[in-house]
């Protein structure tokens, strides 16, 4: 499968504290050498921001969309759309990796996704961790991974993350994108991917760092998951 674009989708409710870090994160993935032929843009979405989000997003270099809907599934299709109507038929594929203004993607993610999609791998979807100095850490890892198989096979795991996504832009365009949804709109495209016929690997190889905040931007997101953990622990 030929790439010639890959366009970085991060959508952001008033994420001026902790946008930059992502930015920075993406911007060491983009430069992988094994990138060196690729075109990476990346594309905030500035979705109802009462901060400085749009501002620092420009001023990294990010291409900015500025939305008023209070909605990911329709700000990660907003961004996704803005950088197809750029890079689309300029010869080559397009891929699309999404992330969150909360998290710090790994160096050699967008070239593990690549690397994947060359393979004939049409989505990557990928896992999600915390900081290790979190107090959630070692209970989000005992939940989290309890389908995680334990005779040492590879973990098709169930998870879906905005966080840690990769598609293919014709895969996109065929399943129609992302769902306008308040929650749960990755885990909806997945699940359209997969009703589709699409190749989809589901990975734990290449992890995502994520806030481990309780408050999260998005209604009954993975704050809302990390704020019932406690309580999960204790009976579970």
């Amino acid at each position: 499968m030929s790439i010639e674009t890959v366009a970085v989708v991060i959508p952001a409710h008033d994420e001026e504290a902790l946008l930059p870090a992502a930015l920075a994160a993406v911007a060491v993935a983009a430069g992988h050498p094994d990138l060196a032929a690729v075109r990476v843009r990346t594309v905030v979405v500035a979705d109802a921001c009462r901060d400085r989000t749009a501002r620092l997003a420009r001023t990294a270099g990010a291409l900015t969309v500025v939305t008023d809907s209070r909605n990911p599934g329709r700000a990660r299709d907003a961004g996704v759309r803005h950088a197809l109507a750029r890079y689309a038929g300029r010869g080559g594929g397009v891929w699309i990796a999404t992330t969150d203004a909360d998290s710090t993607v790994p160096p050699d993610w967008l070239a593990y996704q690549l690397a994947r999609a060359r393979e004939g791998w049409q989505a990557v979807v990928g896992t999600v961790v915390l900081p290790c100095s979190s107090p959630l850490a070692a209970p989000h890892r005992a939940l989290y991974e309890t389908s995680r198989p334990t005779d040492g096979t590879t973990w098709h795991h169930p998870h879906v993350h905005g966080a840690n996504l990769g598609v293919h832009a014709a895969a996109y365009l065929d399943v129609g994108g992302f769902a306008p949804l308040e929650t749960g709109e990755d885990r909806a495209l997945v699940d359209a991917l997969e009703h589709r016929g699409h190749r989809v690997l589901r990975t734990a190889l290449c992890p995502v760092l994520t806030s481990p905040r309780l408050h999260a931007r998005a209604r009954d997101g993975f704050g809302a998951y990390l704020a019932a953990m406690p309580r999960a622990a204790t009976t579970s």
